[in-house]
């Protein structure tokens, strides 16, 4: 007879795009039980509607880890929130799945590990790229090209009205190389597997809409000890260009592959959430040369079949955080990855703006 699993209570903090996305997975998924909605604003009525009107409804976060004692915290709160928010989890005895950045400092980030540790309970940080299955092939394909690598990645965002306040708030604490640098950081050292030793970037100002020490655009330069080489570009805002906002290519000595994305880079399609985790297909280039130095195979085409939508990927990173609890997973390389991209962001920031390159 198989053992019943118990049902993982969840409270969900954060209501917005990414809390939405959570909470309609935890709706949804045998496992979980959602205890309660809590934001400042209105976004918990609004999904608590469109999950037909049946959770309780907070207002603060201690209110409701008093009221409802729930066995999980997910965290989708605006990122200078994270720590405070996630250690207040773990002190309760809660496991807790966190939207990235893991916090809003290094050292924060630190202490949200540590006091997963000291709680003995699981910290699942949200990499939605992590749990898509084109990303992972993309990532396991790059073996065949060869050391060093030279990563192209870019997601800049042309956004108005929703996105464009979305944007400008998420700029009161955090720059958009270190919000969505994250993820690809992450990727490159999956790609290299190799320790990361410098990082130079640039930036720009292009709004007096943001705070005067933060910047709309961004790119990032990072060398690693293997010599494989990566840059990353992010711009937020009316003023950016949709000309090649979606780059993802990744060279070798035996080649290159690419992400071909035709739908999901097509114009009007870089504030869409939709489009930022689509693959459609990957080309695999191949430098073999014959005897009269002409490519000796054609390029190799990967169509995708397994292509999740965005609630699926949100759905696959849940079914991931009950297996972490029902299953004890060692979650301590995953806690030690987010800690280390997001130090690579920071030096990143760092890096603009005292102009100088950071040693890591």
């Amino acid at each position: 007879m198989s053992e019943v699993k118990k049902v993982v209570r969840v409270l969900v903090v954060g209501c917005g795009n990414m809390g939405s996305s959570h909470a309609t997975a935890y709706h949804h998924l045998d496992g979980f039980e959602i205890c309660g909605l809590v934001s400042k604003g209105k976004t918990k009525e609004v999904l608590n509607k469109k999950l037909g009107g049946k959770y309780r409804l907070f207002n603060t976060m201690d209110e409701a880890m008093r009221e409802t004692k729930p066995d999980a915290v997910c965290i989708s709160t605006w990122p200078d929130t994270h720590e405070e928010f996630a250690v207040k989890a773990f002190e309760a005895g809660c496991h807790v799945f966190i939207e990235k950045p893991l916090a809003a400092t290094v050292e924060g980030a630190e202490r949200v590990v540590a006091a997963s540790r000291k709680a003995n309970k699981k910290l699942v940080v949200g990499y939605i790229l992590r749990h898509h299955p084109s990303w992972e092939k993309f990532v396991e394909l790059t073996a065949k090209l060869g050391k060093p690598l030279v990563m192209r990645m870019n997601l800049n965002q042309q956004s108005d009205g929703s996105m464009w306040t979305l944007h400008r708030n998420l700029m009161n604490s955090l720059s958009p190389i270190v919000d969505c640098g994250v993820h690809y950081i992450d990727v490159m050292c999956q790609m290299t597997r190799s320790k990361p030793t410098q990082v130079y970037a640039i930036g720009a100002r292009l709004t007096d809409e943001i705070p005067k020490n933060n910047y709309n655009y961004g790119q990032l330069q990072i060398r690693f000890e293997d010599g494989s080489v990566g840059w990353y570009e992010a711009g937020w805002g009316p003023m950016v260009s949709e000309t090649a906002f979606f780059v993802k290519d990744v060279i070798g000595p035996k080649g290159s592959l690419s992400i071909v994305a035709k739908d999901a880079s097509g114009s009007g399609k870089s504030q869409s959430i939709e489009a930022h985790t689509k693959t459609e297909s990957l080309r695999l280039h191949h430098a073999d040369l014959d005897s009269n130095e002409k490519f000796a195979k054609e390029d190799t085409w990967i169509n995708l079949d397994d292509e999740p939508d965005h609630q699926e990927l949100c759905n696959r990173e849940q079914r991931y955080f009950l297996k972490a609890i029902h299953e004890n997973l060692d979650l301590a390389a995953h806690a030690e990855d987010a800690v280390n991209s997001l130090r690579i962001a920071f030096a990143s920031d760092e890096s603009v703006r005292t102009g100088q390159v950071i040693k890591l």
